[in-house]
């Protein structure tokens, strides 16, 4: 199972078990949302991945809004 957990205009993907895979944020080039894994050697199951594209499908569509955190 993968956890969305809001950070900084980014969402942190991680396992039940704390293992971050890494994060969903915002492309300004392309003005689509992506999965920038936090190391190369992040090795996803298929349950992890379905599990993020899902999420970035939400946020396509808008079923789904990434929470932004105002620092003033």
């Amino acid at each position: 199972m993968v956890m969305f957990w809001p950070i900084q205009q980014a969402l942190n993907c991680i396992t039940d078990d704390g293992r971050i895979l890494g994060k969903i944020e915002f492309d300004i080039k392309t003005e689509q949302y992506v999965f920038c894994a936090e190391e190369v050697s992040v090795v996803l199951s298929s349950l992890e991945a379905s599990q993020i594209e899902k999420r970035l499908a939400d946020l396509h569509s808008g079923d789904y809004i990434m929470p932004m955190q105002d620092d003033d």
